[in-house]
């Protein structure tokens, strides 16, 4: 059966392994739309390739270059905000969400209609607007489905029982760059250093918020929302090779764990499944051939970030947007060069303590985020100029 799909994020890291999927599923899928960012040629290089319906740019400067790009094919094309939207409302059966950062929120957001799959890699949309994303998920009958290699081993291991006999639900961290470096090592680093995955392609924002751990101090958070679990129910495990990704802890001492090779392209094609799993030629896993597997705790004194991002989580309310917004500032300014590795930890704390005693709510609508994301960037901004 041919299902309709539309791919916000086409040109990205999780986009690009999309495309892949779908390639090697040309009967599975028919491309209504793709969204990119700033980069025309990239853009209708994917429209091209997948036949896609409509193609949508974010910068609205480009709609003449991707106009230009899609000359001849048939596909029609548009650029800004409102192209994006009109991208995420025509009709398909699954949204795969991969624009990254607040600017995937509210598209994400949009994509939300009765019956539709979501199948989600944008964080921000659980760690800003958790509790009012699966409010209006549950009330339009979406299906969600998590994309994040994590989250998505952690729904197949949680299938094996109910909600209620889960004592500990673990996400794993390969422990990025600085896994085995000294705290002051660590402080000297520079932002290429940083930025040097071990295991995983991704964005240079994403390799940094994984060389601190701030990645996955927000993928507990996405977690807490997904699947309706308290923070001392989720917890992070420490594994360089990336094999494990995801694992549940029963109350009658069972564990239950998803594995694969890290490789993108697994968790989209499960995201992405009907009722029957999509075939795909990849590589399979051999642990005779890996032989030994490596685990260790987490070290929350080497990296702060991740104790920041558990404190948030456990306050609730509307410290995880809070803390999200913090974070993006101090990351671009270390990557500009103009505060220090700790500090990043520094800066976020500070303005996370700063709004502590307001006593916020969660936001209750994606303008609410938002808005208290602009506020918090601002306060942000202010904090790293008096520096």
């Amino acid at each position: 059966m041919t299902r309709t799909l539309t791919i916000l994020g086409a040109t990205g890291s999780v986009g690009r392994s999309t495309v892949e999927v779908v390639l090697a599923h040309p009967d599975a899928f028919r491309i209504v739309s793709v969204v990119g960012g700033r980069d025309a040629d990239a853009l209708a290089r994917v429209a091209r390739q997948l036949g896609a319906q409509f193609a949508a740019l974010a910068d609205e400067q480009g709609g003449a270059a991707l106009r230009e790009a899609l000359s001849g094919s048939g596909i029609a094309s548009g650029a800004g905000a409102i192209a994006v939207l009109e991208a995420v409302e025509r009709d398909a059966d699954i949204v795969l969400a991969a624009i990254s950062g607040t600017a995937g929120l509210g598209p994400t957001a949009a994509a939300l209609r009765p019956g539709r799959t979501l199948a989600l890699a944008n964080k921000e949309s659980l760690v800003c607007a958790g509790a009012a994303f699966m409010r209006e998920s549950r009330r339009l009958g979406v299906r969600l489905m998590p994309v994040d290699s994590e989250h998505n081993a952690l729904e197949q291991a949680l299938s094996a029982g109910q909600n209620r006999d889960v004592e500990k639900a673990i996400i794993t961290a390969t422990g990025g760059p600085f896994r085995t470096w000294t705290r002051e090592r660590i402080a000297a680093a520079s932002p290429a250093e940083a930025a040097a995955h071990p295991v995983w392609s991704m964005g240079s924002k994403i390799n940094i918020d994984s060389a601190t751990l701030m990645n996955k101090g927000l993928e507990l958070i996405e977690a807490h929302h997904l699947f309706d679990l308290e923070p001392d129910r989720l917890d992070v495990l420490v594994h360089p090779e990336a094999i494990f990704h995801g694992l549940v802890q029963w109350r009658d001492g069972a564990l239950t764990a998803g594995l694969a090779l890290p490789d993108m392209k697994v968790p989209i094609a499960n995201a992405l499944r009907g009722e029957d799993r999509l075939a795909m030629d990849l590589p399979r896993l051999d642990l005779a051939a890996i032989g030994r597997l490596t685990f260790d705790r987490a070290d929350d004194m080497r990296f702060p970030c991740l104790a920041l991002a558990r404190a948030a989580l456990r306050d609730g309310g509307a410290m995880p947007t809070i803390l999200n917004a913090a974070n993006e500032i101090a990351v671009a300014a270390f990557m500009e060069g103009r505060i220090g590795f700790y500090e990043i930890s520094e800066l976020v704390e500070g303005v996370c303590s700063t709004f502590a005693g307001r006593a916020l709510t969660a936001p209750a609508t994606v303008a609410d985020a938002l808005a208290l994301d602009r506020e918090a960037r601002g306060l942000s901004r202010q904090s790293l100029s008096a520096r």
